[in-house]
């Protein structure tokens, strides 16, 4: 960002927010007054079902931007919820459209990140539905692990991965029983070993080649 577009940035942003493990940040059809950027931590956008179940829409990291969809269509089809202890950069929705007016290089970026939240989802559908067990386990693994790299969190072949397997099934479609022996299956083979809220990846080429995925680099992404 230019100097200038800091200042802009700096008066949009009304504070910062610290929470704890296991607070809910938005919840699915609420009009917040707020939108957050990530500084630290990491945590969960999950949908609940009619049925009681839960279903992980993706996993939220460092950088990301949350609230958007309240910001934009007026509710959250979705909740957020801290994984982890997580400091937030608190921004006034009520001001959001002065991106457009006055700043629309930087509107641009809301609308990059909107996209590419919508492009990660579509990349998720066609997981569940096209993807074998391991094939899903994989991919979501080298996913995590490419973003964890491009930010600094992983050292010497490992990062910090403070999820439960349970909220990875949900966001697979799998069981957690299955997930737990596809995790194994995966560690046999040498590839990747998560335990104890580490997630260890000793042949990322190879975890990929299962995952089918080609490009392994991370995309440059535009920060709030």
């Amino acid at each position: 960002m230019s100097p200038e577009d800091v200042r802009f940035m700096q008066r949009f942003k009304v504070g910062e927010m610290a929470v704890d493990p296991g607070t809910p940040i938005l919840m699915e059809g609420s009009n917040s007054p707020q939108l957050y950027t990530v500084l630290n931590g990491m945590g969960l956008r999950y949908k609940m079902l009619a049925n009681g179940r839960r279903q992980v829409v993706s996993l939220i990291f460092p950088g990301d931007f949350v609230g958007l969809q309240a910001g934009i269509m007026g509710e959250m089809g979705h909740s957020v919820e801290a994984t982890t202890k997580m400091t937030l950069c608190v921004f006034d929705r009520s001001e959001i459209w002065k991106f457009f007016k006055e700043r629309p290089e930087r509107a641009f970026s809301l609308t990059w990140l909107a996209a590419v939240e919508e492009h990660f989802l579509g990349e998720t559908l066609s997981t569940l539905g096209q993807r074998t067990a391991i094939q899903s386990l994989a991919w979501a693994l080298v996913r995590v692990f490419v973003r964890g790299r491009s930010l600094g969190l992983v050292h010497n072949g490992a990062m910090s991965f403070p999820f439960k397997q349970q909220d990875i099934a949900d966001a697979l479609g799998l069981s957690l029983v299955h997930t737990n022996k596809t995790l194994a299956a995966l560690k046999k083979k040498q590839l990747a070993h998560w335990s104890e809220g580490s997630l260890r990846v000793s042949d990322l080429q190879g975890l990929a080649d299962i995952a089918m995925i080609d490009d392994l680099s991370p995309a440059r992404r535009p920060i709030l």
